[in-house]
């Protein structure tokens, strides 16, 4: 309904942020994240989704695209809410959700307050099964052996294209950023923060 709303910071609370445009405040559900990166009286833009319910009718704001991206992500999948995708994000930065699940690195979900063993292995099954669906259909080639890059088969490509998958680019954006990237010297952490600063998202 909201792609974004852009105004001025009318309060900042616990994983919540009011954001006054044009003299309507809206309250905006966020992550610690996020919250940190704003401050009262300054202007901020944040990436908008509403949750609808019988009982409610929240927006979840953030101050960048891939946390969003990974919102969206993370309560599509069964036994997520908001509250608990909340938590990981306020814990973990896209980057770092994105390599978590690349690696099958179950702790660094656990760190998150109310995310168990259970539910973060759940959270690594399906996010794995939709990376692997993504790279499937992937040019053959392109995410294994992009511009400037070792032969096909090289993990780091793959490790790249994965973690981009799950921060919510699709084939084509892959195929794209990698072709244009030269990751040889760079690590996997490296060359996503690379991408995150690029003008695509």
């Amino acid at each position: 309904m909201f792609y974004y709303l852009n105004g001025t910071v009318a309060a900042l609370e616990n994983c919540l942020a009011v954001i006054d445009c044009g003299g309507v405040g809206f309250s905006c559900n966020t992550s610690m994240r996020s919250l940190s990166a704003l401050e009262i009286g300054q202007k901020a833009k944040l990436f908008t989704v509403c949750v609808i319910r019988e009982d409610a009718f929240d927006i979840y704001g953030f101050t960048t695209q891939a946390e969003l991206n990974s919102f969206k992500m993370l309560t599509g999948i069964s036994g997520v809410g908001p509250k608990a995708a909340i938590s990981i994000l306020s814990s973990s930065s896209p980057e770092d959700l994105a390599l978590a699940v690349a690696n099958g690195n179950e702790k660094a979900l656990t760190i998150a307050p109310g995310i168990g063993k259970k539910l973060a292995q759940r959270i690594l099954l399906e996010l794995k099964d939709k990376v692997s669906a993504d790279m499937r259909i992937l040019t053959p080639g392109s995410a294994s052996a992009p511009a400037g890059q070792a032969a096909a088969g090289d993990q780091k490509s793959r490790d790249v294209a994965a973690a981009l998958s799950v921060l919510g680019y699709n084939p084509s954006e892959i195929n794209g950023v990698l072709s244009k990237m030269d990751i040889t010297n760079l690590s996997v952490e490296e060359a996503i923060r690379q991408v995150l600063k690029s003008s695509l998202r």
